[in-house]
């Protein structure tokens, strides 16, 4: 097993030092899928509906972006990094599941990763929150890394 680099030798926490590392490009892909009950998935097959909150999808679109932009203020030792590009797209798949896909993308010393599964998380979160007043059947059912470029190694999701 790695050594986890966010604990020291006394087992205490640390923010992992990335003075020494050389600047790459990095891109993370995260996803989270939303699953609707069928009534109202069907309301979604011409496109994003509107709710008193406003539009769904695309206020969870600038919701998500805000979040991610926000990481290191939300999860302990994330540097704050200034993104390059964060770019959310959310889509109705065939079984009339939201399929959000976060994308973040740095020229930096350190991952995007938790940025991108922040970024898609939040996303998720707003949907459900725009929609539980129709119904609380609406699940987040997974929320994940899809793929990393950059740094020691990259990662792509088993499909």
């Amino acid at each position: 097993m790695k050594k986890l680099s966010h604990i020291d030798e006394e087992n205490k926490p640390q923010m992992v030092d990335v003075s020494a590392k050389n600047k790459s490009n990095r891109i993370a892909h995260a996803q989270s899928i939303v699953i609707f009950p069928k009534d109202l998935a069907d309301r979604f097959k011409d496109g994003d509906i509107k709710t008193k909150k406003g539009p769904v999808f695309s206020t969870a679109i600038i919701a998500g972006v805000m979040a991610a932009k926000k990481t290191h203020e939300l999860i302990p030792f994330c540097h704050p990094i200034g993104m390059d590009d964060c770019q959310i797209t959310i889509e109705m798949d065939k079984n009339g599941n939201a399929k959000i896909d976060c994308v973040c993308k740095i020229i930096h010393r350190t991952g995007i990763e938790m940025e991108a599964m922040v970024g898609a998380s939040m996303a998720a979160l707003t949907v459900y929150d725009m929609l539980k007043a129709v119904s609380h059947e609406i699940s987040i059912e997974s929320t994940r890394l899809i793929s990393k470029s950059g740094g020691k190694e990259n990662f792509n999701a088993k499909k």
